[in-house]
């Protein structure tokens, strides 16, 4: 008997069987627009026809390339790769997923590479923040030190608008770059053409202890908008990749244009502009075409510079798990988008209220509809440019925590995806960018959950944080850290630094778990209690150096103490200002850092 599509019940993180309330699974039901007790149709529209099998029904075989092989009974084993589809015999098209089963994974895959929150590495060159011409020298120098790879935090657009969300995981968009990113020294300019004002603006906001979302972006804008008025140059290089990239740019230049007109959140919007496909927009989009060129022009900048970027090293990137309900990506697939429901957690260790991340889920049954072309979309140009990427809690491929609106997440439940599908494109866009994919397999998992992901050629993450035995007993097939943006950093938890955090912030401190992860880091580290943070951070490093695992991750703040978390999950600004540290030193002299120096050299491999 297949398992309903939202469980009555399920396993929580301790052990304990949790019964869904009837009013919670029927609010999630009705959040993908099933009645109580209703099970969506298994509708024939997509299957996994790997070479050689036999097709689900009869009809034409037709290959994603337009090759029409007629009526055959089963995938050719010499079949491309690819999403094929077969032309029923009783009308229905059926997309067939035909890929390589296992992700890209070369077999003597062993590197070490920073792990870098991309806003908070400043030079003195930037603009407030952090952009790719840093990332671009970060690269090169760890290049020259030994990385074999550097894990980038999301570059996701935020939500245009004149107060841009400081969480690169809430990006309104997973498809096109946030132009806080774009450095505009590197933004070709006219002859004789002088920026000198914006420049002195931009630098200025470097003194500023926290990164200005507002300001930075404010800066930039204008400079991009003065470059566009001037003339561009390579006009004819531009327009090409223009034409290339098609309907989803347009459509993102247009919901860019249509923001700053009617602010952010297009739920506000007139009614008619809140369809992507009315003729309002088409409309919009004609009378406003120059400021939808320029729009355009700034994805360009940033794909340039995002390209060299990513040119030195191996650049992973990193997927969030979705997208702000106001933004871009929920506009143009609202068909595919539940927004009666968010993504989030119940109850763990770490989190005993749950989590509810505001962020809308996609329905599994009309995401199969549509083919899953969001869902693939979304990979391919994550992927682009990049030599691997992290999915952000990837057991959403397998199950996901809907949290229905105005309810506690506490009162959600978990909803079923088709895995052997998702999978199967995951591993076919990441054969054929000959990426790795790592998936970020942490909290409440499932049982056969990790078995599967490992059978996929998926890399597990292991923290230190977190595993109850040493590094050297990590399985191979991993990424290994210390910590993440979302969890304690080795001096807030050695220093105490990060219960006085969690006070301030007012939330109850988690002393007793303090004491767990101090316990947890020494051991790691085979350091007593007496021994300095640069000493644990550097012995951890190099048990993990030493480890199994084929990719080992460090951060930038433990290579200098930093001793205050990225983000401290449960709480908003003005609670906590999240996402808004900024490393306590430039970019050009955190190369020439001596702790930052030795950490590298420990993570040799």
């Amino acid at each position: 008997m297949t398992e309903p599509i939202v469980p009555l019940e399920y396993t929580d993180a301790f052990d304990q069987r949790r019964v869904v309330a009837p009013e919670a699974r029927g609010a999630v039901l009705a959040a993908m627009g099933l009645e109580p007790g209703e099970e969506p149709a298994r509708e024939p529209v997509v299957a996994v026809v790997p070479r050689g099998a036999p097709l689900p029904a009869a009809g034409d075989l037709v290959l994603e390339d337009g090759t029409e092989l007629g009526a055959v009974a089963s995938m050719p084993a010499d079949a491309p790769y690819g999403y094929h589809h077969l032309h029923r015999d009783d009308g229905i098209d059926e997309l067939l997923i035909t890929g390589p089963g296992r992700c890209h994974l070369p077999a003597d895959l062993r590197a070490w590479g920073w792990a870098v929150q991309l806003a908070s590495i400043r030079s003195r060159r930037s603009w407030g923040i952090g952009d790719l011409d840093d990332l671009r020298r970060l690269a090169a120098w760890s290049v020259e030190r030994g990385a074999g790879f550097i894990g980038v935090s999301p570059l996701g657009a935020p939500n245009p608008g004149p107060h841009p969300e400081p969480s690169p995981y809430y990006p309104s968009t997973r498809r096109f770059g946030s132009p806080l990113h774009v450095s505009l020294e590197s933004v070709p300019k006219p002859d004789g053409m002088s920026l000198e004002d914006l420049d002195r603006r931009g630098r200025e906001l470097n003194q500023a202890p926290r990164i200005d979302r507002a300001a930075v972006m404010a800066t930039k804008v204008e400079a991009l908008r003065r470059l566009w008025s001037a003339g561009i140059a390579d006009r004819d290089r531009f327009e090409a990749w223009r034409a290339e990239q098609g309907g989803p740019l347009q459509r993102w230049a247009t919901f860019s244009v249509l923001s700053e007109r009617y602010g952010p959140g297009w739920q506000s919007w007139p009614a008619p502009l809140r369809d992507p496909a009315s003729r309002e927009v088409a409309a919009a989009w004609e009378a406003e075409a120059d400021a939808v060129a320029f729009h355009a022009w700034v994805q360009w900048c940033f794909d340039r510079q995002l390209e060299a970027a990513s040119a030195p090293l191996s650049r992973v990137a990193d997927m969030p798990v979705g997208v702000d309900p106001g933004g871009f990506d929920a506009w143009d697939w609202q068909d595919q988008t539940a927004f009666g429901a968010s993504i989030g957690a119940p109850p763990d260790r770490f989190n005993t209220a749950g989590q509810d991340w505001g962020l809308p889920p996609f329905i599994p049954h009309r995401l199969r509809a549509a083919h899953y072309r969001p869902f693939v979309d979304t990979i391919r140009c994550q992927l682009r440019h990049a030599g691997g990427l992290r999915i952000d809690h990837v057991l959403g491929l397998f199950r996901l925590w809907w949290v229905p609106r105005d309810a506690g997440p506490h009162e959600g439940a978990y909803v079923h995806y088709p895995t052997d599908e998702l999978l199967e494109i995951v591993a076919l866009e990441s054969h054929r960018a000959r990426a790795v994919i790592v998936g970020e397999d942490l909290g409440t998992v499932s049982p056969g959950v990790r078995k599967e992901l490992r059978r996929r050629r998926l890399l597990s993450t292991r923290l230190v944080l977190f595993e109850r035995v040493p590094p050297s007993r990590y399985p191979r097939q991993a990424l290994a850290a210390v910590t993440t943006h979302d969890l304690p950093t080795v001096a807030g938890v050695l220093t105490g630094a990060d219960l006085r955090d969690q006070a301030a912030a007012g939330l109850e401190p988690e002393a007793e778990n303090l004491v767990t992860l101090r316990e947890r880091l020494f051991t790691a580290a085979g350091a007593d209690s007496s021994a300095s943070t640069a000493h644990v951070v550097l012995r951890l490093h190099r048990a993990l150096a030493d480890a199994p695992p084929a990719l080992v991750a460090a951060s930038l703040d433990d290579a200098l103490e930093v001793r205050e978390r990225t983000n401290l999950p449960g709480t908003v600004a003005p609670q906590r200002d999240n996402w808004n540290a900024v490393l306590p030193m430039a970019l050009e002299d955190l190369l020439e850092d001596q702790r930052v120096i030795t950490l590298a050299d420990a993570l040799a491999r």
